[in-house]
């Protein structure tokens, strides 16, 4: 008899693992999403980076299958004619007293087997990018800009030429398991599936709780703010300039990004939301449910607790636009106030430990016939079709 597997959630790491165990298991696929469309999320709020893996710990989930990923997704582009550029990326130290971070990232890079790896001085990164200014650069020639919401679609259209399907408007109401299967109630009606994997994003921690393991670790949202150069600003900015990442945070940084439509984007900070899909500040007060259940777990208010400056300064930068004009002239110092506007923003899934720990690496588990994904924060794009595989690897078969 034909496997059959549900997937939850159409964003770019739940249609890869759908088109992957269709591919693979010759499974009969159903991918449910509580959307319109694919890609309604952070796969379609984002800026379109296929990260090389410069930040990742050597040997962490995610320096492992992002390595994989850029590969596999660089092939799936080429394969579907679907845009793909490398355009390099520059992380510059704008002090001397940052030089020491860029070293180790340097090595961090090379360790995680990124090519082409080099080391800069202030002459030798504006070589790179003539208008950027700094004491020195790590560049990564290989790292790219893609659209993740046209892979996507290209994924969703993969899982019905495989026999699968892929249901937008069918939100998971309940999750139950029963006489050896796992039952889902969607837009009134039930299906039942063999296997049951969860990529939820935003919404994992409820769908993690219709399935009985609600875990030990819960999404706290952070929404990013971006602004996009416009006019003849956007000609001062070649490719991708990040500043170096401050370790104690799994974000990167405000920078600025070339992006396969041409613009140039400048973002985004990581603003501690209270809304899971706050992609504007008026849905807070529509969104009560989310304020109570994300300050509810303990771990929220450790994380205020230890970094509530960091907090702070985030919330200011988002209502001060200075603070993104000031971040963007420390490496581009030709820009002006009247050269950036507000650009549509996004919201990234973060898992938080109770303790208040940010969690950094992916994080997949196991529970019999459900597979939850509890975190799979950036650069899960870009790793997507390696996380597909992983997936396919440590889903159960089916034993009849």
């Amino acid at each position: 008899m034909t496997e059959k597997i549900g997937i939850v959630g159409a964003g770019i790491v739940g249609l890869a693992v759908a088109r992957e165990l269709a591919a693979t298991r010759g499974a009969e696929v159903t991918v449910l999403e509580k959307e319109d469309g694919v890609a309604a999320h952070q796969t379609g709020h984002n800026s379109g980076v296929v990260h090389a893996g410069i930040y990742y710990p050597p040997g962490s989930l995610k320096a492992r299958l992002c390595r994989e990923g850029v590969a596999l997704l660089k092939e799936y582009c080429a394969g579907h004619g679907l845009p793909y550029e490398e355009v390099g990326k520059l992380v510059v130290a704008s002090t001397h007293g940052e030089r020491a971070r860029l070293a180790a990232l340097a090595e961090r890079a090379r360790a995680n087997g990124v090519p082409g790896i080099a080391e800069l001085d202030a002459l030798g990164l504006r070589e790179i990018e003539p208008h950027a200014v700094g004491v020195g650069a790590v560049h990564s020639p290989h790292t790219a800009i893609c659209d993740f919401p046209a892979v996507a679609r290209r994924l969703a259209a993969d899982v019905a030429e495989l026999g699968g399907s892929v249901r937008p408007g069918h939100p998971v109401r309940a999750v139950r398991e029963r006489a050896g299967r796992v039952q889902v109630l969607a837009a009134r009606r039930i299906f039942t599936f063999d296997r049951l994997v969860v990529c939820g994003g935003l919404g994992t921690d409820a769908l993690a709780a219709m399935t009985g393991r609600p875990g030990e670790v819960r999404i706290v949202p952070f929404r990013g703010d971006y602004y996009a150069l416009r006019g003849g600003a956007r000609e001062l900015v070649r490719g991708l300039i990040y500043p170096v990442p401050d370790p104690r945070y799994p974000f990167l940084g405000v920078h600025l990004t070339r992006t396969i439509a041409g613009e140039v984007l400048v973002g985004p900070n990581a603003v501690p939301a209270l809304v899971y899909e706050g992609y504007r500040d008026r849905r807070l007060w529509q969104k009560i449910g989310n304020v109570r259940q994300i300050l509810g777990w303990p771990g929220t208010l450790r994380l205020a607790r230890h970094h509530w400056r960091t907090g702070l300064k985030e919330i200011h930068s988002s209502l001060v636009k200075g603070e993104f004009v000031r971040a963007a002239r420390r490496y581009v110092p030709e820009l002006a106030a009247a050269d950036l506007v507000r650009a549509p923003g996004g919201v990234r899934a973060q898992a938080v430990a109770r303790d208040g720990r940010l969690v950094d690496d992916f994080v997949v588990d196991v529970h019999g016939k459900v597979v939850l994904v509890r975190n799979a924060p950036s650069p899960a794009a870009t790793s997507s079709l390696a996380i597909a595989r992983h997936i396919a690897g440590i889903v159960p078969a089916l034993v009849r």
